[in-house]
């Protein structure tokens, strides 16, 4: 399984190198970013390595990928990087959370294990693990993005990062008007059926369309049938 995975992270890298470019031809510095779906701190080694990041908000909903962000957080000793082991959303009710094996995929999302998809990938990310692949459930209760930039008092968010495996576009939908305040937001779209999102990518572009938004970036990921996208607030570029 890790070398499975060390090979998508290594493919990956390439795609990353693009988004960064992107960023760069937008931004020196960056004040504000919020990191939904942080997992690991990916995404906030990107943003560290190449940009002079005010204040950095990392969402994890998982408690197993938290305990890895808490110790990359402690090596930085960074004092402006704030870590919410909290799952964002559109609704405060409890809800299941799914940690897998492989797990950038966990998800609040329940899982079609008949996706053909499904089968394949868990093939390809097991082919040199021992034994079958397994999936953690357990409870959570998201909060709202909206009351949460309320209640500190936040401003204005320069990057809204989403990588919730599927929950996209209730995370947006979370932001309610705050969605305002914020001038690129950068998420993930799964095609396959391996996911039961409850959403098309049609519903979520015409969700942000109608919020002021353009879409400014599109690249598909390697080996997957997924697309990464980032969109511009036109309202307040």
């Amino acid at each position: 399984m890790k070398i499975t995975i060390l090979l998508l992270s290594i493919f990956d890298f390439f795609n990353k190198r693009k988004i960064l470019n992107f960023f760069k031809s937008k931004f020196i510095n960056i004040d504000m970013i919020f990191d939904i779906g942080a997992h690991r701190g990916e995404t906030l080694d990107l943003f560290y390595n190449n940009f002079k990041v005010k204040n950095y908000y990392a969402f994890e909903a998982s408690p197993i990928n938290f305990k890895f962000l808490e110790k990359k957080i402690f090596k930085l000793n960074k004092n402006n990087i704030n870590i919410i082991n909290k799952a964002a959303g559109n609704s405060e009710e409890e809800t299941d959370f799914y940690q897998l094996d492989e797990s950038s995929s966990s998800t609040m999302n329940k899982i079609n294990h008949d996706s053909k998809y499904y089968k394949k990938k868990t093939f390809l990310i097991n082919l040199f693990s021992l034994g079958k692949s397994k999936t953690i459930e357990f409870k959570l209760k998201p909060i709202l993005l909206s009351d949460f930039i309320d209640s500190n008092n936040i401003k204005k968010i320069d990057i809204l990062k989403i990588d919730t495996e599927g929950y996209e576009l209730r995370v947006i939908k979370g932001l309610s008007k705050k969605i305002k305040i914020v001038d690129y937001i950068y998420f993930e779209h799964h095609y396959d059926d391996m996911i039961k999102k409850g959403y098309t990518f049609s519903m979520i572009n015409s969700y942000l369309m109608e919020n002021g938004f353009t879409k400014v970036f599109k690249l598909k990921m390697f080996f997957r049938k997924s697309f990464e996208y980032i969109y511009q607030n036109t309202k307040t570029s």
